[in-house]
């Protein structure tokens, strides 16, 4: 995943504020948006998302047509309606993070063999999204997403704006209200004593429980644990550790995104060489952070620490 200065956009605001005054009154809305201009014609449909357990998912119906008269490789460009929203793009495309398109949403980014396209050929995308945000029982919207095609700039040489809808748990997508993501982390955690046992060849090994919660819907693709442990004290593992990396002195939480509120649990298993003395070995820490393209402050940073003794004893 590269990360790169913001891409700029455009979005045609008259064609949405009509889209919206037709949602607001509950009729259904007109054909899909398009721009187009002398080489190529995007559009794009109204994306509607629906709750689920995991959040709100669905998938965008959008085309681009090279309307010049040579072949062109272009980039697809899509403002997702939410930070760390993006799910696939079909047909598979390499796509990466092109840094903020307005507070915590982002551009992504997609190129490869079906961004060429020839003169008067036209291409269909789907891209399917997950809002890990808790659903409600009344409909919400985001209005100015927008797919777009880059041609040797960070600049759209056209783009198609669409709207989103997040179908309410009633099933309801009438009168939606302003869908507001939180742009700070919400972390905490907790974590127990460590005791180190000794083992048959002279080393230290003990597992302790962490715990770690995420409060609200702040955009993360991964929480990463910083450890401060006492000299000789590394990580040798976590448990369940699903395809996340450990290193012994951190680790990221397995399970990527969490849902707001959402805990889990992790063994963290932890060593010290031979020749480590029984007793009292000092204080350890671990401190949670998120990983994502833009910087975000937390609610409240004193929880995203949580200390903890490690003690040693020799076999009895």
């Amino acid at each position: 995943m590269s990360v790169t200065m913001p891409a700029g956009r455009r979005v045609a605001a008259g064609l949405l504020g009509s889209a919206l005054a037709l949602l607001a009154a509950g009729v259904p809305a007109a054909a899909a948006p398009t721009e187009s201009t002398g080489t190529f014609s995007v559009t794009a449909q109204r994306l509607v998302l629906e709750p689920t357990d995991g959040g709100y998912v669905g998938t965008l119906n959008a085309s681009v047509t090279n309307n010049g008269p040579t072949a062109t490789q272009f980039t697809l460009a899509v403002r997702e309606p939410a930070g760390a929203s993006f799910g696939q793009l079909d047909p598979s495309e390499a796509c990466w993070w092109s840094g903020s398109a307005d507070g915590v949403r982002l551009q992504v980014s997609c190129g490869g063999s079906t961004t060429r396209l020839e003169p008067g050929a036209t291409q269909q995308y789907r891209v399917s999204f997950q809002v890990r945000t808790t659903p409600r029982d009344y409909a919400m919207i985001v209005d100015d997403g927008y797919v777009g095609v880059l041609v040797d700039s960070e600049q759209p040489v056209a783009s198609a704006p669409f709207t989103t809808l997040f179908r309410s748990t009633k099933g309801s997508i009438k009168k939606p209200r302003p869908y507001v993501q939180a742009s700070q982390t919400d972390i905490s955690l907790n974590a127990g004593a460590l005791h180190l046992d000794r083992l048959a060849d002279g080393s230290l090994q003990g597992r302790m429980p962490l715990t770690v919660r995420y409060g609200n819907d702040a955009p993360s693709f991964n929480l990463g644990i910083l450890a401060s442990l006492p000299a000789g004290v590394v990580i040798r593992g976590i448990e369940p550790a699903g395809d996340m990396p450990w290193f012994p002195d951190s680790f990221s939480v397995p399970g990527g995104r969490f849902m707001p509120g959402e805990e889990r649990s992790v063994d963290v298993i932890l060593t010290a060489p031979a020749g480590t003395p029984a007793g009292d070995l000092g204080t350890g820490s671990y401190t949670a952070s998120s990983d994502f393209p833009v910087s975000l402050t937390d609610v409240s940073p004193a929880d995203n620490t949580a200390s903890f003794t490690v003690t040693a004893a020799d076999a009895s």
